[in-house]
Formats: structure tokens, C-alpha cells, sequence
């Protein structure tokens, strides 16, 4: 079983800037990226789910909490699954990979804050490994 996690990341900094990195995210199986901003700290995205789509997480600007769930039924699942919960931080560089079979929410921690989220799917492929359920169903966002 693959499990959940963060590949961390690392920063360089001389006269001529900063340096961004995560070295070990291997981007072999990426077939398509997107980004998402925030522009205020009210707006929750939860909870989007696909059974064989995997996912990676990077934040660009500010910061967000992430949660992840494992459905045991796409249909009808419990309401007492664990929960898993992330944040990712731009300045403190690292990628949350989501494999599939799980669900995930997320909501910005501060105002514009943006996020890259790549994909092994393409977005056909994505759309037909798509389940949606309740943002409430596994996490009380407001107290997020």
C-alpha cells in the first residue's frame, strides 16, 4: 500500500536571491498540473476524491491546511474515517502526495494565497475517477 506524505523541500538563499527547491519529488508520472489561488481564507474546496487518480501539492505564495481522507465506500462512506492533516507552507518548500484512493479538502490560511496541484491523469481521465462528497462530512472546516 502506498501511503500518504510530504517529500520535503529546502531553500538557498545569496546576493542573487532565493532558491526554491524539492529535489525529490519525482515527476516522472505527471501528465498535467493546474494552479489554484485563494484570494481570502473563507473559501473551503472539499472533499474531491478519485479512486486511481494520484495528486502532489505544492504551495507557491502563503500557506494552506490540507486534509486527506480514505473512503471506505465511494458511495455511502462512514462518517468516522480518520482524517489526516497537512500544511504547506511557500517558505518552508515541500509536496503533499496524495495517492489515489483518497479523498482531499483544503482551505488557504492566508488572503492569495496559491497552490500547484499536479496530476498523473489527464482531465478526461480525472473527470471520469471523480467523486465528491459533503465538505462537512469528515471535518469541521470553521475550527480548521
Amino acid at each position: 500500500m502506498v501511503f500518504a506524505g510530504i517529500i520535503q523541500g529546502g531553500t538557498f538563499s545569496d546576493d542573487r536571491g532565493e532558491l526554491r527547491f524539492v529535489n525529490d519529488f519525482d515527476m516522472t508520472q505527471v501528465k498535467r498540473f493546474y494552479q489554484i489561488t485563494h484570494p481570502d481564507t473563507s473559501i473551503i474546496r472539499a472533499w474531491q476524491g478519485h479512486k486511481s487518480e494520484q495528486k502532489w501539492m505544492y504551495v507557491l505564495t502563503g500557506s494552506f491546511f490540507l486534509a486527506i481522507v480514505k473512503p471506505d465506500n465511494w458511495e455511502t462512506p462512514s462518517k468516522e474515517l480518520p482524517v489526516q492533516e497537512f500544511t504547506l507552507k511557500a517558505e518552508k518548500p515541500s509536496v503533499l502526495y496524495i495517492p489515489g484512493g483518497y479523498a482531499n479538502g483544503f482551505k488557504a490560511l492566508e488572503p492569495d494565497s496559491t497552490m500547484l496541484i499536479y496530476s498523473d491523469c489527464t482531465v478526461a481521465e480525472s473527470a471520469a475517477d471523480n467523486f465528491r462528497f459533503n465538505k462537512n462530512l469528515w471535518l469541521n472546516w470553521e475550527g480548521a
